[in-house]
């Protein structure tokens, strides 16, 4: 069968889209930028028609313009998730969607859901604690302080399941995302279960559920005037998009694992079963038989953008012109930072602490402490957090076998060695357009034009591997110390910090 595949994601500040060809070749990419909306601290939000849709739109357009002809075989898409979108029976969204991990504003929330089921039976039902990351809470904050908008749902989404909806008209969401709208999902049955809970909502609210390569619908007549995609053509059920860049960087077996330098870092590790443990997450990946062991921080290039602006990097001559600027400053400082430390819980920190009451904080500083020092300590800081993280693997025996590292954080050099060194494993980073690539690649397994090992052997191409350097190096001993003091100085922190009922964190 011959033609082309359509992939697409959007992210947190980014929608990117590939036309790809049914042995891997890219014939054509498009992109457009967006930006989140922070109403209050910790909340964080996009505006799903403005954003997700109107980036949908504009982006297959523009990919639809470069198809030469060329017959559109499948569409899969991916987006950041799980978020929380409520919509009316006419999928209009009845207010901004609440964002993944980075929005942390169902702290309480989290706390009622456990004093009402209890956490051992929540932990056995979804094979998860709540975090930020959880969806359930989030909805429950809507009942609670949005009650006008809780009447008017027919449903409760997530990001693709809308981008879907609106192609197709059918409301469905991925059991990967499922897996993520803990309590409401039992991970062993993988199907929704509102015992307890079925007064915060009824499960007629909800997606019906499917694997991501499965087809979810066709493309409407509306769906094809809004975006050019010829009307009739199969669009799949899709997934987040940290599963999209497993699949696209050719993460698909036991023991694979993906780091994901992105805005935030994400880490997939592909098992044959589920495995239940407090510190990660646990659920469906893409396709049936094979579950993920998932870790996440809240921030990782958000950091360092932080940083750049902070220094006033930003000039308006793009990111690449900024990075550059920052990434001199980053080389031009020792490692350690000369014994600066930054801990860069920006928004609260997901795995290996779930503490969405987590902040920054920059310690260690003296008089030689300058603007080099600081760039370094923000980006030594952020492998802090991502070692600490893919650290948890270890606690339930499961280290990874194969890494595959991907995401813009690996153009940067400092961040990805200073990760090698402190977990003492292999990098290789894959040369991939990311997670609308893994589209295309769920697309084309989902209409049988590939085969799972096509995809490792041809569509993707390792671009450099990252080794640990040798234990006695002295920038090695300089990371360990720091991450060491970085271990303990966030407990410390913790310790002192107390909520706003005068208890401890």
């Amino acid at each position: 069968m011959t033609g082309l595949l359509i992939g697409i994601d959007v992210g947190t500040y980014e929608t990117k889209g590939v036309l790809v060809d049914t042995v891997g070749v890219v014939h054509a990419t498009a992109r457009a930028r967006h930006s989140v909306s922070t109403p209050r601290p910790g909340h964080v939000e996009h505006d799903a028609l403005d954003v997700w849709w109107g980036d949908f739109t504009a982006v297959s357009r523009e990919l639809m313009q470069n198809a030469g002809g060329h017959r559109i075989l499948a569409v899969a898409c991916s987006a950041i998730g799980p978020c929380v979108l409520p919509v009316d029976a006419q999928l209009n969204p009845l207010r901004p969607a609440i964002l993944y991990g980075v929005d942390t504003r169902a702290t309480r929330q989290i706390v009622d859901f456990e004093r009402r089921m209890g956490r051992d039976e929540i932990m056995r039902r979804s094979g998860n604690t709540l975090t930020s990351q959880s969806a359930g809470p989030k909805v429950a904050w809507i009942r609670e302080n949005e009650s006008d908008v809780a009447r008017a749902t027919r449903w409760y989404m997530t990001s693709q399941s809308f981008l879907v909806a609106k192609l197709t008209g059918e409301v469905v969401m991925d059991h990967a995302t499922a897996g993520y709208y803990h309590p409401f999902y039992d991970l062993s049955a993988r199907r929704w279960n509102l015992d307890g809970f079925d007064d915060v909502l009824s499960v007629d609210q909800l997606p019906d559920i499917g694997w991501s390569s499965d087809i979810a619908g066709l493309v409407t007549a509306a769906g094809s005037a809004e975006t050019g995609i010829p009307e009739g053509t199969p669009v799949m059920v899709g997934t987040t998009d940290a599963v999209a860049e497993a699949v696209g960087s050719s993460v698909l077996d036991d023991g694979d694992l993906m780091l994901m330098y992105g805005s935030s870092g994400y880490m997939i590790r592909v098992t044959p079963e589920p495995v239940v443990d407090d510190t990660l997450w646990s659920a469906p990946f893409a396709f049936p038989g094979l579950y993920v062991l998932a870790a996440g921080t809240s921030t990782a290039g958000t950091a360092t953008r932080w940083a750049a602006g902070l220094l006033g990097l930003d000039d308006g001559a793009g990111d690449t012109a900024m990075f550059g600027r920052f990434m001199e400053l980053v080389h031009a400082a020792e490692p350690g930072s000369g014994g600066a430390l930054h801990l860069p819980h920006l928004s609260g920190e997901r795995t290996p602490f779930h503490d969405p009451g987590a902040r920054g904080s920059l310690t260690g500083l003296s008089l030689t402490t300058g603007r080099a020092e600081f760039a370094r300590a923000v980006v030594e800081g952020v492998a802090h957090s991502v070692a600490a993280a893919v650290a948890a693997y270890g606690h339930v025996d499961m280290p990874p076998r194969r890494v595959v590292a991907i995401g813009g954080g690996t153009k940067n050099d400092v961040l990805v060695q200073a990760v090698s060194d402190l977990l003492r494993f292999e990098q290789n980073c894959a040369s991939t357009v990311g997670a609308a690539y893994g589209n295309a690649v769920i697309a084309a397994l989902g209409i049988g034009v590939t085969t799972k090992t096509n995809v490792r052997e041809q569509w993707i191409a390792v671009n450099t591997t990252v080794v640990p350097r040798p234990d006695t190096d002295p920038a090695v001993e300089a990371l360990r110390r720091a991450h060491d003091e970085y271990l303990s100085t966030y407990r410390a922190l913790r310790a002192m910090r107390r909520d706003d009922d005068g208890t401890n964190a």
